[in-house]
């Protein structure tokens, strides 16, 4: 099954990258894995990937090179840093990048990679969290050329269930970012409401379903909520820093295009409190910790 299908590289086995990686090896793709740490290496490898020791031996067989990176400088470390992707890349290659990223930064690494080496960039960063990916169920939002977006359908429809081309370069990128204010500013409420409805006397694990199917309704109501009620923090699907790090990119992208985001700048705020009290590893369902322990 492997031999007509397009061979694949991995960079980033995280929460994400190791179910998404999974999906890929399900579906018969050949998959070259690289992660900083050795473990998650291994333990793909165990399943049938090739792990390899430095980035730059991703891009040996590859035809596309895939990241899931923690934020745009380990994404520029891994493709322009010593060892980095771009020591072995090649014309026809395509790079596509599932993490989440700062826009302008994006487009200058594309540019970069396309002019050093004749890469092409597609960020494609997704939302789901780790159910999504382990499901194939995730949205992914895409910036690039439309060619190169269709080429790659194929592939990213063993990840998620919906891909739309977003605009050129970047867009992607601007897409998640909007995405994020959205589920940040959310898990916050979220949070104020399920504490709320404890002071209150009412039962809060009751919150979710009884909203279900209003205007109140959504994915992080219907997952936080309950998780919240029960102090059920384990395990992390994602993780405080994540959401911190990406309120801050749609802060500096609001200044940048003189939008006002003054929710997004407050989620930001009260998000690096919460961080700054031993929380940036934890799951955001711990945001409602937060408003139990404010003073009255």
């Amino acid at each position: 099954m492997s031999a007509s299908l397009p061979s694949l590289a991995f960079a980033g086995l995280g929460l994400m990258g190791v179910p998404m990686c999974r999906r890929l090896l399900a579906a018969g793709y050949p998959l070259a894995v690289w992660n900083r740490s050795p473990g998650k290496r291994e333990l793909l490898a165990a399943e049938g990937a090739k792990a390899v020791e430095v980035p730059a031996e991703l891009a040996a067989d590859a035809e596309i090179l895939m990241l899931c990176l923690a934020d745009t400088a380990a994404v520029r470390e891994v493709v322009f840093g010593a060892g980095g992707i771009v020591e072995n890349a090649r014309p026809g290659q395509l790079l596509v990048d599932f993490s989440s990223a700062e826009p302008a930064a994006t487009r200058e690494m594309a540019a970069e990679l396309e002019a050093r080496c004749g890469v092409r960039w597609v960020d494609a960063p997704v939302s789901g969290g780790t159910p999504g990916a382990e499901s194939g169920s995730l949205a992914i939002m895409a910036g690039g050329r439309a060619a190169d977006i269709e080429r790659l359908r194929p592939v990213l429809s063993r990840l998620g269930q919906r891909l739309t081309r977003m605009g050129e370069v970047g867009a992607g990128q601007v897409t998640k970012v909007c995405n994020q204010m959205i589920v940040a500013c959310n898990a916050l409420v979220i949070a104020e409401v399920v504490a709320l409805a404890e002071r209150a006397g009412v039962d809060a694990s009751l919150v979710a379903p009884a909203l279900a199917g209003g205007f109140a309704d959504s994915k992080p109501l219907q997952i936080l909520a309950p998780q919240m009620a029960e102090s059920r923090y384990e395990p992390v699907k994602w993780h405080i820093r994540t959401l911190l790090k990406d309120l801050d990119t749609a802060v500096k992208l609001s200044r940048e295009q003189g939008a006002a985001t003054p929710m997004s700048g407050l989620a930001a705020q009260l998000m690096r409190l919460h961080g700054s009290q031993g929380y940036l590893e934890r799951d955001p369902a711990t945001l409602v910790e937060q408003y139990r322990t404010a003073v009255e």
